[in-house]
């Protein structure tokens, strides 16, 4: 039986074709030029975001506090935390 037969009617349809390649999609860039947008990869700048954020906490450090200090205080902060200042915008 084939995987993407997901009713599991032993045929492979048109909707079926489309959610499977939609599945194997990898990147925003693929997404856009088989379906004309990006699909979930639009979430993909929060994720990002996230990431950062957990990293921050990882190392000891608060967003908001970073957010308060002057540019240099702060990336003097990411440094001393073994960070690159460079990955974050304030």
């Amino acid at each position: 039986m084939d995987w993407m037969d997901f009713n599991r009617d032993g045929e492979v349809d048109a909707t079926e074709m489309y959610l499977a390649e939609e599945m194997l999609c990898t990147s925003k860039e693929e997404h856009e030029a088989l379906f004309g947008d990006a699909g979930d990869f639009e979430d993909d700048k929060y994720e990002e975001e996230d990431n950062l954020e957990d990293e921050l906490e990882l190392a000891g450090l608060d967003a908001d506090e970073l957010e308060l200090m002057d540019e240099d205080e702060r990336r003097e902060a990411l440094e001393d935390a073994g960070l690159d200042p460079d990955d974050y915008d304030f």
